[in-house]
């Protein structure tokens, strides 16, 4: 703190209405759900919290099972919900010039990942907070990166660990050799 003194300052003056509006309701939902609420309400509670009726759920399609429950009870919690697949627009990867042989399996169709197009598509129907749903490391990077809403984060993709990236922390000698 000593250190970075002026970049802490001139950080804080980084704090307009909206940062302040997010920051606030992330504060509220922390004071309130600490250690009670799992992800899930903690995000049904920030959005009420940011005021918010339209919600994006950008998802991949290994998770599309855990997509359709979290669409079902957003909305039934009262919320508006888009969601859109990773694999939307059905593109080839041999459009981002991958190689036949850098497809899990060469010589076919194997749609690509598309973020960019995850978040243009939520932004054309307007959603005011967007929720990734375990996307590929880089993919979530670049659909954050396009998103014009904020976003958060239900769950990353993991599927050795079961979608729990600190499992390889927890139990660091089971999971040594993968690491």
């Amino acid at each position: 703190m000593i250190r970075y003194r002026g970049l802490v300052e001139r950080s804080m003056s980084m704090y307009s209405d909206e940062v302040r509006r997010v920051h606030r309701a992330a504060s509220l939902v922390e004071r309130e759900g600490y250690c009670v609420w799992p992800r899930l309400r903690e995000v049904v509670e920030f959005a009420r919290k940011l005021d918010v009726e339209r919600l994006g759920v950008a998802f991949c399609i290994g998770l599309s099972s855990e997509a359709e429950y979290v669409v079902n009870y957003l909305e039934s919690r009262g919320f508006k919900v888009y969601s859109v697949c990773c694999k939307c627009g059905g593109v080839d990867k041999t459009w981002m010039e991958l190689r036949e042989e850098d497809k899990l399996t060469p010589g076919s169709h194997e749609s690509m990942c598309n973020p960019v197009v995850q978040a243009e598509i939520l932004n054309f129907v307007g959603t005011e907070l967007n929720i990734v749903l375990g996307l590929c490391v880089g993919h979530d990077t670049l659909f954050i990166k396009y998103s014009k809403a904020p976003v958060t984060y239900l769950a990353v993709k993991d599927i050795v660990t079961g979608h729990n990236p600190l499992a390889v922390i927890y139990v660091s000698n089971y999971f040594k050799l993968r690491l």
